[in-house]
């Protein structure tokens, strides 16, 4: 089996788990076969002390079709 992955950021003003989500629901809008995400990163967007939009930068793992 052969795997790509690609880097895909997604955004919610929820919670990390929310923009993980995203981030594999918007890469699921044009990409076959997702088997894997794993989040790289984690980042807030913030104004003084109050969180306005938490980032979650995932990796998704798909098949390759031959």
């Amino acid at each position: 089996m052969t795997q790509k992955v690609i880097e895909v950021v997604g955004t919610s003003k929820q919670s990390f788990a929310k923009a993980a989500e995203a981030a594999v629901s918007e890469a699921a809008k044009t990409v076959r076969g997702i088997k894997w995400a794993h989040v790289e990163s984690l980042d807030m967007q913030l104004e003084g002390a109050k969180v306005l939009l938490y980032r979650a930068t995932t990796k998704i793992y798909f098949d390759v079709e031959h």
